[in-house]
């Protein structure tokens, strides 16, 4: 069976594409991502609230690995 790929907006420039198949994640390329990352750290992107410990109960239960800090290595499959 093969599996349909999903078009997704990417979050800096609204290009349609199958952008989490790629290397850049959500985006559609290293510059989009790096306009992003520049809106977060001139603070155009903020939380509105702050983060509460019942944010984070759904990753709970998450195993635990130093693979999730590389995931494009494939080490844990």
């Amino acid at each position: 069976m093969t599996q349909k790929k999903k078009n997704v907006k990417c979050p800096s420039c609204q290009q349609k594409g199958d952008w989490f198949s790629g290397k850049y994640g959500a985006f559609c390329s290293d510059r989009c991502k790096m306009v992003d990352l520049g809106k977060w750290l001139g603070e155009e992107h903020s939380f509105t609230e702050p983060l509460r410990p019942e944010h984070f109960e759904g990753y709970a239960d998450l195993p635990p690995g130093s693979y999730l800090d590389f995931p494009e290595s494939d080490s844990y499959k």
